[in-house]
């Protein structure tokens, strides 16, 4: 019995998380985290009979814990609970499926407890990279990739010499927007930018790939995941989403993982890694699929990659900056209080005003964090609202 806790239980990779449990009684769910829905998170304790769960305040603990009167199950909120579920002593993986720099500090510390993690928060590498890696060698920890692109790459590096690596080709659909010039972009509405042509993914995470600033922080992660220089990483623009990333070998040899684009195929890769499971659903039919292409981004266009690539570039505490500009802007646009177009802006002028910190600790990636939320709802308000 493989013991596991889930960090965003009720989110897109949470919930399908859940479903490869239920095909693989061998797997067991011993503690999940949720931010606000209580109503999902009932039904989850209901099923899988955590003994430990939190949400992201204490008056939502308050509700769950009379909802679960009946049930043995400790409830603790926000930070607190969600160091308690990273550290359990009884799991053996945690899966951080949390959206946010939130999920920085309990990573940390399943490591230090000694926990495999299955990555799906990309802000823990993106921004705190330089701090995870070494520290998960310490302690002998595997960090196994869930996004579908570091997990091809992962993939497409079993049983080869990670010295002959000469390139990592990351894929992009491209989004819903692909072809569109900065002129019809101006035109976007949320209902828009929210129908992805190919995945089923959160809201936050849809949005991040409708402006490619998703593929500038898949880049920044794997840089860090990967043990790579910048400018050994690609990004290509793949509308049919089959080849999920592939690794370019300095004999000029390529090796690619392709899948339909469903994301329960790398969440169970990570469970249980090294071994392959039998999966249900869609496989890939190469006769009515009929042909892949290929497109080099347009980042005059979409502009985020192109300040991603930037981030990356300056280091430091800078990707801290492009990721939290990120996250409020798409907030604010979700909130449909700033158009599209201004997403990217926001980013540029929190990174122009960001005075670089070299190698930054937690704390001043949390500050900074911070600082970049003040300054949008302050400096910059009268620029982001229309």
């Amino acid at each position: 019995m493989k013991k596991i806790a889930i960090l965003g239980s009720t989110g897109s990779i949470g919930t399908q998380t859940l479903e490869i449990v239920r095909d693989n009684p061998d797997l067991q769910v011993v503690g999940l985290t949720a931010g606000t829905n209580i109503d999902l998170l009932e039904k989850q304790v209901r099923e899988f009979r955590p003994r430990l769960v939190s949400l992201q305040n204490e008056a939502a603990c308050r509700e769950l814990k009379i909802r679960l009167a009946d049930m043995e199950v400790q409830i603790v909120p926000g930070m607190e609970g969600l160091l308690a579920v990273a550290e359990m002593e009884d799991s053996e993986i945690l899966v951080t499926a949390i959206v946010g720099m939130i999920g920085i500090q309990p990573t940390i510390a399943a490591i230090k407890k000694r926990k495999d993690i299955a990555l799906a928060n990309k802000e823990t590498l993106v921004t705190a990279g330089h701090i995870i890696m070494p520290l998960a060698a310490k302690m002998g920890v595997s960090i196994l990739p869930v996004d579908s692109e570091h997990s091809a790459i992962f993939q497409s590096l079993q049983g080869e010499n990670k010295e002959s690596v000469s390139k990592l080709l990351i894929t992009a659909s491209g989004g819903p927007f692909r072809g569109r010039t900065r002129q019809e972009l101006s035109q976007v509405q949320l209902e828009d930018a929210l129908k992805h042509p190919n995945w089923s993914m959160g809201h936050k995470i849809t949005i991040d790939s409708a402006t490619l600033v998703n593929k500038g922080l898949e880049v920044m992660e794997a840089k860090w995941l990967f043990g790579v220089d910048l400018n050994q990483i690609q990004v290509v623009v793949h509308p049919q989403s089959i080849i999920h990333s592939m690794v370019e070998y300095v004999d000029g040899g390529i090796i690619a993982q392709l899948g339909t684009p469903d994301m329960k195929l790398p969440i169970q890769y990570a469970l249980f890694y090294p071994d392959r499971r039998p999966m249900a659903g869609k496989k890939v039919d190469f006769y009515a699929l009929g042909n892949i292409t290929f497109e080099k981004p347009d980042m005059e266009t979409f502009v985020g990659l192109k300040l991603a690539m930037r981030a990356a570039v300056d280091g430091g505490s800078m990707p801290t900056v492009f990721n939290a500009a990120n996250e409020k802007a798409v907030s604010l646009f979700l909130d449909r209080k700033v158009q599209f177009l201004q997403i990217p802006e926001i980013i540029e002028m929190c990174m122009d005003a960001h005075h670089r910190i070299e190698n930054p600790n937690v704390e001043d990636i949390l500050r900074t964090e911070q600082e970049t939320y003040e300054l949008i709802n302050t400096k910059f308000m009268e620029k982001i609202y229309y």
